[in-house]
């Protein structure tokens, strides 16, 4: 389901959902963040031979790239993928810096790849 505008003239989403007066509530929204998240962890399984084989902080790192880029555009760092595979974390690291995502992220890049290189969150 998308959102959808109403006969009032208001952003909807299910079954008359009013999000332009109503919008969701925190529990709400926890939800569907929990939604997001575990469909994210299932295609970067589904999708990413070693991801299971990974240290819980550099699926992290994969997780929230993809949440951020969506799981296809994860899967354009193919250079950054090729170095993961290869156990080569530093290079990793260096492919995620050295990307348009970096810089829209800003710090966020910084961290994530200091917690690529390291296994450290």
């Amino acid at each position: 389901m998308k959102p959808y505008t109403d006969a009032a003239g208001k952003i909807s989403i299910g079954v008359g959902r009013n999000l332009t007066d109503v919008g969701i509530s925190e529990d709400e929204a926890d939800y569907l963040l929990d939604n997001d998240i575990s469909s994210i962890l299932h295609q970067l399984v589904a999708r990413i031979a070693i991801f299971g084989s990974l240290d819980t902080t550099r699926q992290n790192v994969l997780a929230d790239m993809a949440m951020n880029l969506g799981i296809e555009g994860l899967l354009r760092f193919h250079k950054m993928l090729a170095a993961i595979e290869a156990h080569d974390f530093e290079k990793a690291a260096d492919e995620m810096l050295d990307s348009k995502w970096a810089t829209q992220v800003g710090k966020r890049a910084t961290e994530l790849a200091a917690m690529m290189r390291t296994g450290v969150a």
